[in-house]
């Protein structure tokens, strides 16, 4: 048996398996998505019910065994719980697991998409940034990270979409949300992007469904 390694990535997605088993869809920044199988994880007594969830960030300990990974332990460094008390936020944050799932590739290094996730959470529960906003920066810097992205506003001249168009796409990570835009700006910007978006992910997204429903 192989020896037991430990990755840093987040829980994209989880799936019941026979009564108390899981199975983990993670993205991990040194080995991209990956399936992993978490026996016993739904026992209210298991050590891995807390961290086998989606929105978990943390160290995920795995053993590489015939038939793929099993999840021994995680050591979690985020659960981003508040989210999941407000539906609206809880929907966008599905969208973007949801979207780096479609997206995200297996035995290809992901830090940079892994740490835009964690940036994208954090912003949905800061009071000052609109969820839409959010919504909208993630996906411009995923199209970035993804290759599928113009430098320029493909549908728009205006300054100020121009402007936080080359913000996104220019500037670290960690201080992609550290701008606001006026309403009609940001309707702008977000024609711009849905307009790449639809030819690059052409997927129905269920939680954008969802959210359409609740009028956001």
């Amino acid at each position: 048996m192989k020896e037991e390694i430990v990755l840093r990535g987040v829980v994209l997605s989880e799936h019941s398996l026979r009564e108390f088993d899981k199975r983990l869809q993670l993205l991990t920044m040194e080995r991209g998505k990956m399936t992993v199988w978490a026996s016993g994880a739904k026992r209210p007594n298991s050590p891995l019910l807390a961290g086998s969830r989606s929105f978990v960030f943390g160290k995920f300990h795995l053993r590489e065994g015939k038939t793929g990974y099993t999840l021994r332990s995680v050591e979690v460094d985020a659960y981003f719980e508040e989210i999941a008390k407000d539906l609206e936020k809880a929907c966008y944050a599905a969208y973007f697991l949801e979207l780096a799932e479609l997206v995200a590739q297996e035995n290809l290094e992901a830090p940079q998409m892994v740490e835009l996730l964690y940036l994208s959470l954090k912003a949905l529960l800061h009071k000052g940034l609109k969820n839409d906003l959010v919504r909208r920066i993630f996906e411009l810097r995923m199209l970035m990270l993804e290759g599928e992205y113009t430098e320029e506003p493909p549908l728009s001249s205006r300054k100020s979409v121009q402007d936080a168009w080359h913000h996104v796409l220019s500037v670290p990570l960690g201080r992609l949300y550290t701008f606001t835009l006026e309403e009609g700006t940001l309707l702008s910007f977000s024609q711009n992007v849905d307009y790449l978006c639809k030819e690059s992910f052409p997927k129905q997204f269920q939680s954008l469904r969802i959210l359409k429903s609740l009028g956001a």
